[in-house]
């Protein structure tokens, strides 16, 4: 017998973060410099990177809005390292997370871009606003 559920008539009620998640290869090491990360994300135009430790578990997201404090002193970003600065941290999306409910944290902590991670700490992706918003609306 199949039953009517109002959840499952929503567009994307059955789809998780592992359905919206998008491959990201840009990634800078904890102990960088400032200096290195503005230096990356200017020649690659990029607005983030994924900031990850000396193990290589993601450990969050830089973005040049991020970093402006310690650009505008330029003495400082030959010396500060990216783990000295604040700038997004965890916790992280998980690829069987809802992605309805992904979307709800997202709006919440004002997120465009949340890193995916596998349960011992390791990137398997992002998750941005867009495409997540685009997934949800889509008729099914």
């Amino acid at each position: 017998m199949t039953t009517y559920s109002p959840e499952s008539a929503r567009p994307g009620a059955a789809l998780t973060v592992a359905d919206a998640m998008a491959r990201y290869d840009h990634q800078i090491a904890d102990d960088s410099t400032v200096d290195q990360a503005d230096d990356i994300l200017r020649s690659a135009h990029l607005d983030y990177l994924l900031v990850h430790d000396h193990d290589g578990r993601l450990e969050g997201l830089v973005t040049r809005t991020g970093l402006h404090p310690f650009l505008i002193r330029p003495w400082s970003t030959e010396r500060t390292s990216i783990s000295s600065t604040s700038h997004q941290r965890g916790p992280f999306a998980w690829p069987t997370m809802g992605l309805a409910l992904a979307a709800i944290a997202m709006r919440i902590k004002r997120l465009t871009v949340w890193p995916v991670i596998d349960d011992d700490g390791y990137l398997l992706g992002v998750l941005t606003a867009d495409r997540v918003a685009n997934l949800l609306t889509e008729p099914a």
